[in-house]
């Protein structure tokens, strides 16, 4: 399969990630919510350069891992622990202990944050989607914040 037909592939196993985040209804900012499918159309296609950009046996199995848009942890999330002001999360199971958990592995990027961290800068947003991404990602190989750090993913 051609690096074109896997981005296609790709990017139609995320269209459930974009159906779900149209239907939030969350308090945001003005320009943030009248950008929101910007900055889904924005993120979504830093994921598929970042993905085709991968030795082929990464992105084989990371293109096997679920990516969502939320705009913030949402409640639930907050009351687990996690910071309202979070980029991304990776949940489930670690690559190597698949079937080791209920909840199957992904990815969620919290867009809204990411865009405030950005300062409303494109370029800025899509070079932090970009390192979420691929943070989030080295969770999911079984890499901790240290491992990260070293590759410059903090």
């Amino acid at each position: 399969m051609s690096d074109k037909a896997k981005r296609v592939s790709f990017k139609s196993e995320r269209k459930f990630a974009l159906a779900m985040c149209a239907g939030q209804n969350q308090r945001v900012k003005a320009d943030l919510k009248r950008d929101w499918n910007k900055l889904q159309q924005l993120a979504l296609r830093e994921i598929e350069d970042t993905l085709a950009e991968l030795p082929k046996p990464l992105r084989e199995q990371a293109q096997k891992l679920p990516v969502t848009f939320e705009r913030v942890p949402n409640v639930g999330l907050q009351a687990d622990g996690i910071a309202p002001d979070t980029l991304g999360l990776f949940t489930g199971a670690e690559f190597a202990d698949e079937g080791a958990s209920v909840l199957p592995p992904q990815i969620i990027l919290f867009l809204e944050n990411l865009w405030d961290f950005a300062e409303s800068d494109e370029e800025v947003f899509c070079e932090e989607v970009h390192t979420t991404f691929l943070h989030e990602m080295g969770h999911f190989f079984g890499l901790d914040e240290d491992d990260l750090a070293a590759r410059g993913l903090d």
